[in-house]
């Protein structure tokens, strides 16, 4: 069997960053450590940070309770005002946001602080998005399907500031963005600040499952990104599997099969990648 593994598939710059300063902490004897939400969306990554004493903060409620420690921003970054509750609790900060996020952040806080109202391309409730929401001075809304698009209806006399969630598909970005435009507003400010590893990765994986007879895309079962790439991929390749680790696929199907494409989310580990690789050529 042939086996094409997506050069783009695995960490991504924003991933790495994050999950490098949280084993930075653990090296240093930091304690306690907690991230604020789940440092990425990988389980297995995740759950093996727990087993090294890193403890998870799910709400604003289980922060309040905390006294002493260090806090690491998620790489998906959160609303500002977490950052001022964990400064006036006197807890240390470590800031793993992903930098393209925080660009995000900072646009979007400039745009609402001169009076636009925001628009976020994303994903309703997905942690980048909420983040992103926090940051804004103003009305904000969150667009995610063509629908959302079509009802969309902006403040008369408002200024409209466009955005979008950095893993957003952009082929449907700029779908939505173009629904919006059609409705003749004067003064529209679009920013693609979908990130360029994300494009990439969404190209790649286009071009390798449609000339795979089966395709395998490897992801934590929250990942937005990786959700967006096994759509893309099932688009092109009708026999197209979404696993998080070998453990979730039956490779007996792929007995048959000539030419099978793998690629994987930006918050997926090389060593899932390489074993699920390994096993497609026994």
């Amino acid at each position: 069997m042939e086996v094409i593994v997506a050069k783009t598939a695995g960490f991504c710059f924003g991933v790495k960053r994050a999950v490098e300063q949280v084993y930075r902490q653990i090296e240093e004897g930091v304690k306690p450590i907690y991230t604020y939400g789940p440092i990425i969306h990988n389980e297995e990554v995740v759950r093996e940070l727990q087993e090294k004493g890193v403890q998870i903060i799910e709400n604003e409620d289980e922060l309040e309770a905390i006294r002493e420690g260090t806090v690491i921003i998620r790489s998906h970054g959160v609303p500002e005002r977490i950052y001022q509750k964990i400064e006036a609790q006197g807890l240390h900060i470590v800031d793993a946001t992903c930098p393209f996020v925080r660009k995000i952040h900072r646009i979007v806080r400039e745009h609402s602080g001169q009076g636009a109202e925001i628009v976020i391309i994303g994903n309703e409730g997905h942690p980048e998005v909420e983040g992103i929401k926090g940051w804004c001075l103003g009305p904000v809304k969150v667009i995610g399907t063509k629908e959302e698009a079509k009802q969309f209806h902006p403040i008369p006399g408002k200024r409209l500031c466009i955005v979008s969630q950095t893993t957003f598909n952009y082929k449907k970005f700029d779908n939505l963005v173009e629904i919006i435009s059609k409705m003749s507003y004067d003064e529209v400010d679009i920013l693609n600040t979908i990130c360029s590893a994300t494009e990439e990765r969404q190209s790649e994986a286009r071009e390798i499952a449609a000339k795979v007879d089966s395709m395998i895309v490897i992801g934590g079962r929250h990942s937005s990104n990786t959700r967006k790439l096994f759509e893309i991929c099932k688009m092109e390749c009708a026999n197209t599997y979404y696993i998080q680790t070998i453990k979730d696929m039956d490779f007996r199907q792929l007995s048959s099969i000539g030419c099978v494409g793998i690629t994987a989310g930006a918050s997926t580990p090389n060593i899932l990648i390489e074993e699920v690789s390994k096993q497609c050529q026994i």
